[in-house]
């Protein structure tokens, strides 16, 4: 597979994995990857990525078959979250949770890779007191610290600032060693991969492409529709032969044995019939209501949310200015600066009423989407979350937003916990539309969602008649979203 040449580092021989009768994952895969290989993961919705790295470093088993990773080469993964019990944890406790046995000679270690993903990092402070992008690259660190054999990174760019995206680019492309990474960032995975693992959610298969990412779409996309014509073709003299097959079984006698022929050739006709993959859905086009805002007590200017003073981090001290921003319908706040500046902090206490100088008006309906989705009780069904902001809509309103956003009937009983990251961020913009927010606080809401979502989601906050504030480091979404009469915040340049 690699261009490079190595051995053989992983191997995967008839492997076979599923999430009991109806989730198939795996189904006789074979496939090896060479030390040195830079791979992306590709696949749609649901396929089973994340799933696949599990099995990789044995948080999950096969049902079937072998997964060889040789000469006891070892495996680290960045994953997308912070798991929620290392969340408490201080930084040295944190890195030395990555190993088995304590490691005495740790702080030179921390700081090696600390400097790796350009990240000052206070020691006593807690894993939960650091901003996404913070977090994201205290994941990396994690990973790197272990000096795996295979690096294996799940969506890595998430809340990273542009920054810190060039830093890690730089890094993976003089990266020596094998390293796979699921990413929906095209741009960042033609800068330093090689080659695509493609996993199918529809024939549970993992094929193999060489080359850059954007000729492996292509490529696939050709597959695709050259499928689609074959299929097409096999279809139409499927329909001619049994009409001609009834026709002649009518006619009784020696015709009823041509007709069984027939029959026998449209059997194999079947059988030749491609199991056509399909890209991912999309979510439907969708409007999130505004509040009616009926008991709402409003200043006389009519104003929704005040802010008059911002306070930042600055290499850990805080520094303030005063500011006089004022947010009515419409109206539309974005705020830039890099990671670790107090971005997450100011939009939370906001949300929470926690600002001390700010105001939102008492009575509006906040609807707060925070990037860790910490706001969600993983213990609780998708239907109870959902449930809990239906207002005055029914019970049928309630089932066929959820589908709006791919989330079935299934589903729907499922525990929160049990969805990926990008499915609770289509939970988030469901339960929007059920609550009917007089005010939307938006912390980089494109982060885990599939990109072929973020046109449709774009054109519904462009639509939202009421105030918002938006925190994003997606520039293709930034564009998408036709921001308007925005007033922009740096908080960079306070």
């Amino acid at each position: 597979m690699s261009t490079k040449q190595g051995n053989v580092i992983l191997r995967l021989e008839k492997a076979d994995f599923a999430f009991g009768p109806k989730k198939q994952i795996l189904h006789e895969v074979d496939f090896v990857v060479r030390e040195g290989a830079k791979l992306a993961l590709m696949g749609q919705n649901g396929a089973g990525k994340t799933t696949l790295f599990k099995l990789i470093v044995g948080e999950e088993k096969l049902d079937e078959g072998k997964l060889v990773i040789v000469n006891g080469a070892t495996v680290a993964t960045a994953l997308q979250v912070v798991p929620r019990e290392k969340l408490s944890l201080t930084v040295p406790e944190f890195f030395q949770s990555a190993f088995a046995e304590t490691i005495y000679a740790l702080e030179p270690m921390i700081e090696k890779v600390l400097a790796v993903v350009n990240l000052e990092a206070p020691r006593e402070k807690k894993i939960e007191e650091f901003s996404g992008g913070q977090k994201a690259r205290l994941l990396l660190a994690y990973a790197l610290i272990q000096d795996p054999d295979i690096l294996l990174l799940d969506e890595p760019t998430n809340n990273l600032d542009t920054a810190s995206i060039e830093r890690l680019t730089d890094f993976l492309v003089g990266y020596k060693k094998t390293c796979i990474v699921i990413s929906h960032d095209a741009d960042f995975l033609n800068e330093f991969t090689e080659g695509v693992l493609y996993l199918d959610v529809h024939t549970h298969k993992l094929e193999q492409y060489v080359g850059n990412y954007y000729d492996v779409v292509r490529e696939i996309s050709a597959r695709i529709e050259r499928e689609r014509k074959q299929n097409f073709r096999l279809q139409k003299e499927i329909e001619e032969r049994k009409e001609k097959a009834n026709f002649f079984a009518q006619k009784g006698g020696k015709m009823r044995n041509v007709a069984k022929k027939m029959r026998d050739a449209v059997e194999d006709l079947e059988s030749n019939i491609v199991v056509m993959r399909q890209e991912d859905r999309t979510i439907n086009s969708f409007q999130i209501p505004l509040q009616s805002f009926e008991d709402v007590d409003f200043p006389d200017d009519g104003k929704i949310v005040g802010i008059s003073k911002i306070v930042i981090q600055d290499h850990g001290k805080e520094k303030s200015k005063k500011v006089s921003i004022s947010l009515k319908r419409q109206s539309r706040l974005l705020i830039e600066g890099p990671n670790g500046i107090g971005k997450t902090t100011f939009l939370n206490a906001l949300a929470t009423g926690k600002a001390k100088d700010a105001i939102i008006a008492p009575g509006v309906s906040v609807g707060y989407y925070r990037q860790d989705f910490s706001g969600l009780d993983p213990e609780k069904t998708v239907y109870t979350v959902l449930a809990e902001d239906v207002g005055k809509a029914t019970e049928q309103e309630l089932r066929s937003t959820a589908a709006q956003f791919l989330l079935t009937a299934e589903l729907l009983n499922n525990r929160v916990g049990s969805l990926s990251e990008g499915q609770k961020g289509l939970l988030m913009f469901a339960k929007f539309v059920l609550m009917r927010p007089g005010l939307l606080i938006l912390d980089e809401p494109t982060n885990h969602i599939n990109f072929r979502h973020l046109p449709i989601i774009a054109k519904a906050l462009n639509k939202y008649e009421g105030p918002m504030i938006l925190v994003s480091h997606d520039r293709s979404f930034l564009k998408e979203f036709e921001l308007g009469s925005v007033t922009t915040l740096d908080l960079g340049a306070i």
